[in-house]
């Protein structure tokens, strides 16, 4: 059984990691596939990339803020 404040120290640190890590990731990833000057299409690719990592927060978080059961 862990106690919330050490669920919410690990999971702090995960979404840090987690955010760093898509970021560079989506502009790696933006620097092999998108064409060069199509702005359009940067503009809605960053847009998806920017919030592609809340679907892979959100169990991180909902784990995070999970209440410690009664013992």
């Amino acid at each position: 059984m862990m106690p919330i404040r050490t669920r919410k120290l690990i999971g702090a640190i995960a979404l840090l990691l987690l955010v760093v890590l898509w970021a560079f990731g989506a502009m790696a990833f933006a620097q092999l596939v998108l064409p060069s000057g199509n702005q359009l299409a940067a503009l809605l690719y960053y847009a998806a990339a920017g919030m592609g990592w809340v679907l892979i927060a959100m169990p991180l978080i909902s784990w995070m803020l999970r209440r410690d059961r009664a013992r």
